[in-house]
């Protein structure tokens, strides 16, 4: 385990390190820099640098750690890369449902390849999964993941390139917004943020705002509209769930949100 200092999490786990890049926020990949720097320093998982590769050793840590957190999963890779087997992302899944006290958050950009695996893979609850969409040109991952299965399903808005102003949020439950960090950072303009929060907030979806980014985030902060914006998706969904309600029909705010969409009718084919 490692501890985190991304806003919207508490820890991490690797059992996948390495990725290639997919799409335009790629480009300043963070996770690629900061592979470069583990393996200059001699950590052994990373001696095949930003390389996919495979760690069989780590796949239990969560089962060892029993105080309960919220886990991002393949911070430093991409679960849904073609080069990870079904085989062993079946493995990641079975140790997650038997963690079951810890909840697990997914991201990906390869949301093709989550929507073809997403009805032979078991969902449990604890489990949380999201797409990165950085701009328009990749807006098609939301309708992949609208057909997972999933209990708690988000949007990693970052970096943020571009405005969204069409989002469907219907069957969404968390939305993260964050702009771009560190060396080469590209600008997120106020007026595509405000434009997020405002479309989540009519959709009933809670909103979280990570970081303005560039070169010093620090220095940029987080906050807007002078304050700060850490809405989650528990624990309304949550207990929802534990309760047998049907779960989209609140939101982290209590508000009510629309009545939940047919699955069949959300996935498109």
């Amino acid at each position: 385990m490692a501890l985190s200092k991304i806003e919207w999490t508490e820890s991490t786990w690797n059992p996948v390190t390495g990725c290639t890049k997919i799409s335009d926020g790629c480009k300043h990949c963070y996770a690629e820099r900061m592979a470069k720097r583990l393996k200059a320093m001699g950590q052994p998982n990373y001696r095949k640098g930003f390389q996919v590769a495979l760690h069989e050793h780590v796949l239990e840590y969560p089962l060892k750690w029993k105080k309960p957190q919220t886990i991002f999963v393949n911070s430093m890779s991409d679960l849904f890369h073609k080069q990870v087997p079904d085989s062993f992302i079946f493995k990641i899944f079975g140790v997650m449902k038997q963690a079951y006290w810890h909840q697990f958050q997914i991201l990906t950009k390869r949301s093709g390849r989550l929507k073809e695996l997403a009805t032979v893979l078991d969902w449990p609850e604890n489990v949380w999964i999201g797409v990165s969409v950085e701009n328009e040109a990749v807006m098609s991952r939301i309708d992949d993941l609208k057909c997972v299965p999933a209990s708690i399903k988000f949007l990693s808005l970052e970096p943020l390139l571009g405005s969204l102003v069409h989002l469907d949020l219907s069957s969404i439950d968390w939305v993260i917004v964050g702009g771009e960090s560190g060396p080469g950072a590209r600008q997120m303009k106020k007026e595509w943020v405000m434009q997020i929060k405002e479309q989540s907030s009519e959709q009933n979806v809670p909103f979280h705002f990570k970081q303005w980014g560039g070169v010093n985030k620090r220095k940029n902060g987080r906050l807007l509209e002078n304050r700060i914006w850490d809405e989650m998706p528990i624990p309304f969904k949550i207990d929802a769930l534990k309760n047998g309600i049907e779960h989209n029909k609140t939101n982290a705010l209590g508000q009510q949100k629309a009545p939940l969409v047919p699955h069949s009718a959300r996935c498109r084919r």
